[in-house]
């Protein structure tokens, strides 16, 4: 079962190579405008996002015994996280790069009560911090595109 968390909280081993953080956001972004191009949206785009936010909790707090706490081999945070950065958007291949750009600042630079979220015990603090950047994401593009700023 531990297997399966490693390969969960990895994100199928992209955790494993450098940058994999940065990597994880980017295939997130190209899964995201795929599925907007096969037509999925709205409510499943939510229950998918709320189940990988849910497993990275789960996942990231069984790993942490074998590869430490916020270890930088997990990134399913990093996902989830961006995936929340695109919740209802407009899915747009500049909507995606300015959420992909907006979610790594926050996430790296962790602003506005984001580090403190890390301070949370086992997957929750390894999710709460990108959970958080992801929402802070979101408004902030929300507001780009609500003044059309975006160039929409």
């Amino acid at each position: 079962m531990i297997q399966l968390h490693k390969w969960f909280a990895g994100c199928l081993g992209v955790g494993r190579v450098k940058g994999g953080g940065t990597i994880t956001a980017i295939l997130c972004c190209a899964a995201w405008l795929l599925l907007q191009k096969l037509g999925v949206e709205g409510n499943i785009l939510v229950v998918v996002t709320s189940l990988v936010t849910a497993l990275g909790v789960w996942s990231a707090s069984m790993v942490e015994p074998y590869w430490g706490k916020d270890s930088s081999m997990v990134v399913i945070d990093e996902a989830a996280g961006m995936m929340i950065s695109l919740l209802f958007i407009p899915v747009t291949v500049a909507n995606v790069l300015i959420a992909l750009v907006l979610f790594r600042f926050f996430d790296i630079a962790k602003p506005l009560f984001i580090r403190r979220m890390e301070a949370l015990p086992g997957g929750w603090g390894v999710m709460a911090d990108d959970v958080l950047a992801g929402i802070y994401s979101n408004i902030v593009l929300q507001l780009l595109i609500y003044y059309n700023i975006t160039g929409r």
